[in-house]
């Protein structure tokens, strides 16, 4: 995507030479001719940078500078003025400026100057994001040789680049926050954050603050004023998970984010406006909640513009030998263990499994097996199924108080991805408490 610069100048001579120049280096040039202008072009246009005059019929580049930076904070700004001093570059840079050059401007010299801050806070950015650990490891989402699998890529792949919204269905733990990474890093966002955001494991007020962001005083706690994920996600990509649980009174300000590019922020009276291109993913039926009046229908037809089912692992029971053996493969490198192979018996016994849990379960119990195992294989008695041996289904009434319990608190741990706090609030119990349980059934506990 072109980077967006804000040229403030009053003499329009001047804006004409400057935006020739830059837009000659593939930069979309927006201006202004005064403080008032600015502030409204720049809430507007949301630019990568900003080059503002000093002196301007309405005020001076120092009364812009803060309200620009109150509006984002991370946008570079630049002060040109005809009468350069010492003193007056001290207070520019003082008041927000990150970078006061002297008129006549060198315009090779400046397009450096832009480039070289628009790359420092694109970079800061990502680092808000995350998006280093997302450097790390990119999972591949198309995995596998089964029909199914080959359709969803061909669909993935025709819709990456398109900028509409993105809804992927499925069961959980098939993976669909591992196909919004991937669309987002194949889309023409892909330098861009991706930021995302489970809207199922937050309430109300949590959702809202997370999203929008807030100012100082906006609730009780509410100290310093907070960025939200979509600020956040400018010009890239924002993944909610879990739509389907989205707040009812959260739902119509998504909406007007989606279709007017706007919102505030709790406790603000401005609106902000952000390019955010939306990947939702929901494990419910979005058209039975708004049948039954738990999820607004405009919102629904807005995010359904193009929907991916994911398909569930026994639909593609074909695909978990090779499955398997890739996360066996990193598993075992990330424990530094040697790599271990996948018997003939253990392999028929995974492919005849259920797997309720999908890929998420698949891993886990993966990831038990190659952390307690000695040999340099993996056999049946290796795998530990949440439904008992290498057999789909098991009679609860069969196991022992033991079992039972030592089952149901690696349910909790594999449904809260590892989380020991949330599962022991789901289970009522101490976080102390788990942990002796966790030690005592030896159960490995794995963030995922």
């Amino acid at each position: 995507m072109r980077n967006r610069v804000l040229l403030v100048e009053d003499q329009a001579s001047v804006r004409f030479g400057i935006r020739e120049f830059l837009e000659t280096h593939d930069i979309e040039v927006d201006e202004a001719e005064n403080c008032q202008a600015a502030r409204e072009r720049f809430l507007r246009m949301r630019p990568d940078a900003a080059v503002l005059d000093y002196a301007l019929p309405d005020g001076t580049a120092l009364d812009l500078l803060v309200p620009l930076r109150e509006i984002d904070a991370t946008v570079p700004l630049v002060v040109l003025t005809a009468h350069g001093s010492i003193d007056l570059a001290v207070r520019a840079v003082k008041a927000g400026a990150d970078q006061f050059l002297t008129k006549p401007v060198e315009l090779p010299a400046l397009l450096i100057i832009l480039q070289r801050l628009i790359d420092q806070a694109r970079l800061k950015r990502h680092q808000q994001a995350g998006l280093a650990l997302e450097q790390r490891a990119r999972p591949e989402p198309f995995l596998g040789s089964s029909a199914v699998i080959r359709t969803l890529e061909a669909h993935a792949r025709r819709v990456a680049t398109a900028d509409s919204p993105l809804l992927l269905l499925g069961e959980t733990g098939t993976g669909k926050g591992v196909l919004a990474s991937w669309l987002h890093r194949h889309s023409g966002r892909a330098g861009e954050p991706f930021v995302e955001l489970n809207c199922a494991s937050l309430s109300q007020e949590f959702v809202e603050t997370e999203l929008f962001g807030h100012e100082k005083g906006a609730f009780t706690g509410a100290g310093a004023a907070k960025l939200g994920l979509l600020e956040v996600a400018h010009r890239g990509t924002a993944f909610l998970d879990e739509i389907g649980d989205l707040h009812a009174d959260v739902q119509p300000r998504l909406l007007k984010v989606l279709e007017e590019q706007r919102f505030r922020r709790l406790g603000s009276v401005t609106d902000r406006y952000v390019d955010v291109r939306l990947i939702a993913a929901t494990h419910r039926d979005l058209g039975t909640l708004v049948r039954e009046a738990r999820f607004r229908a405009d919102l629904y037809f807005r995010i359904n513009t193009i929907p991916l089912r994911v398909p569930p692992l026994r639909e593609r029971a074909e695909d978990i030998p090779l499955l398997a053996c890739r996360l066996i493969e990193q598993t075992a490198r990330a424990f530094g263990r040697q790599p271990l192979e996948l018997s003939r018996g253990a392999e028929e016994a995974l492919c005849r499994y259920p797997w309720p849990g999908n890929i998420r379960e698949l891993r886990n119990v993966l990831e038990r097996a190659v952390l307690l195992s000695d040999g340099p294989a993996l056999g049946v008695r290796d795998l530990r199924f949440e439904t008992g041996a290498s057999e789909p289904v098991v009679d609860a009434r069969s196991l022992t108080l033991r079992e039972v319990e030592q089952r149901h608190i690696e349910a909790v741990l594999r449904e809260e991805r590892g989380r020991v706090d949330r599962a022991a609030v789901r289970l009522g119990i101490a976080r102390s408490s788990l942990y002796q349980k966790i030690k005592q059934y030896r159960i490995a506990v794995v963030k995922v």
